[in-house]
């Protein structure tokens, strides 16, 4: 299920269907027998509490190289008892999380990015999505390495690689981010100097587990990569992502995050940008205005424009989209830039807040105020 590919170049939503075993009703498993299988993440104490979840499981889906949780299959009833094992931290049902686009670039004007062919050139930016289209003339020089934790379809893209985008919004978010600039081919993206990354975490119909997004949010921490751009988001926490979140943290990665969907409402920003370790991004339109669809709350970080945008698409085509989805890669090519200018993971955070401008909005909805690349 692991790919990864240096050979290009140089520069080669959570809807969730789940939450903790305490909270089952409300995913369908209340009705299961004890022995039917349900998938979990089981988070772990010690190398007892490992032990005792590989010895149950039916199946080992995944286990971690860096955080403490396995993946397994299991009958019910076992999942039950792990989940009063004292040496287990949590058991969480494997839920999904879906990526949150609603539907010319004339965001990058009003974020005031230079829109330079080296802007953020030597930083490394992962698009943790549906993956990227490695065919694309405005995306291609800029592509790194890529891993896939949930396999490209050619039923509905041309595969050339595992990580290949068979849905259409990574590619969408990676041209906000770093579109090649001056090459005469549609969009520039924010930073067009990056080193884009594609982190197949999605499926085509732009759905992931929870494992498969954590296990992604892992690998970039494990590459050293500087910054993940994560368009998707939900209402309900995971345990286990919580984990690879912090871990990307501490390993220095600046994770931006969409804050997501749901507006018009207060206080719903979704997971994982409501983790304190993520930069949470709302999304405004072209008159700065917050976008009607705007999830707002006091873990709202900082604001970005996500209302009709226009960018790469798979195909090797553009199109428009809207949704906190596409504010978030705005933010991310700028904390690009800021890295690969010597900035630490704490320096880009508190660097992106302060040089953000006031647009009248509350605190709530823009956090410390609209991105302003040129102010960086």
């Amino acid at each position: 299920m692991l790919e990864q590919n240096n050979g290009i170049s140089r520069r080669n939503v959570l809807r969730t269907a789940g939450g903790s075993l305490a909270a089952m009703s409300v995913t369908g498993l209340a009705a299961a027998k004890p022995d039917d299988t349900v998938e979990i993440n089981v988070g772990f104490k010690s190398d007892k509490g490992k032990q005792k979840a590989l010895d149950a499981a039916d199946d080992v889906v995944r286990e971690f190289n860096s955080i403490d949780a396995v993946t397994i299959q299991v009958p019910k009833k076992a999942a039950t008892a792990l989940d009063k094992n004292p040496n287990v931290r949590y058991v969480e049902e494997n839920g999904t999380m879906q990526a949150l686009a609603e539907t010319t670039p004339w965001g990058i004007d009003r974020v005031n990015a230079p829109e330079q062919p080296s802007d953020g050139s030597g930083a490394d930016v992962a698009i943790i999505d549906t993956g990227i289209d490695s065919d694309h003339p405005d995306l291609q020089g800029n592509l790194g390495a890529g891993a896939a934790f949930t396999s490209c379809s050619s039923w509905y893209a041309n595969c050339r690689y595992d990580w290949d985008d068979d849905n259409g919004h990574g590619t969408h978010c990676a041209g906000i981010a770093g579109a090649i600039a001056g090459n005469g081919e549609g969009v520039e993206g924010v930073a067009p100097g990056v080193t884009l990354h594609a982190v197949k975490v999605l499926d085509s119909g732009g759905g992931g587990t929870y494992s498969d997004i954590a296990a992604g949010v892992e690998w970039v921490a494990n590459q050293g990569y500087d910054v993940g751009s994560m368009s998707l988001g939900g209402s309900s926490s995971s345990s286990t992502l919580r984990d690879a979140i912090q871990y990307a943290d501490n390993s220095g990665v600046t994770i931006v995050a969409a804050a997501g969907n749901s507006g018009p409402c207060s206080d719903c920003v979704g997971y994982p940008a409501a983790y304190p370790e993520t930069i949470a991004v709302s999304s405004t339109d072209r008159y700065d205005n917050l976008s009607d669809f705007s999830s707002t709350g006091p873990e709202v970080d900082i604001a970005a424009p996500g209302s009709d945008i226009y960018s790469t698409y798979v195909g090797g085509g553009y199109d428009t989209l809207s949704g906190t989805s596409m504010a978030c890669p705005h933010v991310a090519g700028a904390a690009g830039i800021l890295r690969a200018e010597g900035y630490t993971n704490s320096g880009t955070k508190s660097r992106l807040l302060n040089t953000a401008d006031n647009i009248g909005l509350s605190s709530n909805e823009q956090g410390a105020g609209l991105l302003d690349v040129d102010g960086l």
